[in-house]
């Protein structure tokens, strides 16, 4: 287990980064057959040695997007109208869109414990992070390339499929 994943991350990230995320780009031009036994197995590995509650720097520096029934859904625990909600705590992304915090570290986050104070109904962006198995895998390489910069098990995860699938297969470039 990592004592400390954020100390971690902070001296990894600037020596692993180019690498990969040229791994990750990788996916763009070779297909790997069976690559959910990888995902599966890295994701297993990472999290013997990634406790969030260690970290919590998504929650610390991120933003999850908040979805309609995201809304509603967590309106309604506080007895507030959505907009009532949104008013308090969310904005709009400029650039997509996107209802998103309005601060950071997040409202619902307690930053003694690191644990949310809503994690039985958190928006899905925070109940799917770090996004290890959405599917196509290759589809959301974009995402585990900016996570990589922020969350410690991303970038323990990417090794962990790199070492498996350059082990097995021969990428080149």
């Amino acid at each position: 287990m990592l004592k400390n994943p954020l100390l971690y991350l902070k001296r990894q990230y600037p020596v692993q980064k180019k690498n990969l995320v040229t791994f990750l780009k990788r996916f763009d031009k070779h297909y790997i057959p069976k690559i959910q036994k990888h995902i599966d197995a890295a994701s297993d590995e990472t999290w013997q040695e990634v406790d969030c509650l260690r970290c919590a720097n998504c929650c610390k520096v991120m933003t999850p997007t908040f979805t309609n029934s995201d809304l509603k859904r967590i309106s309604a625990h506080f007895k507030m109208t959505e907009k009532e909600f949104y008013d308090k705590w969310l904005e709009t992304d400029k650039d997509n869109g996107d209802k998103v915090n309005r601060i950071q570290p997040c409202q619902f986050l307690d930053l003694k414990t690191n644990m949310c104070s809503i994690y039985e109904i958190r928006p899905k962006d925070c109940a799917e992070f770090p996004h290890f198995k959405r599917k196509p895998f290759a589809d959301f390489n974009h995402i585990h390339e900016q996570n990589l910069e922020y969350c410690p098990a991303t970038l323990l995860f990417i090794s962990k499929m790199q070492q498996r699938i350059e082990a097995e297969y021969e990428w080149g470039n």
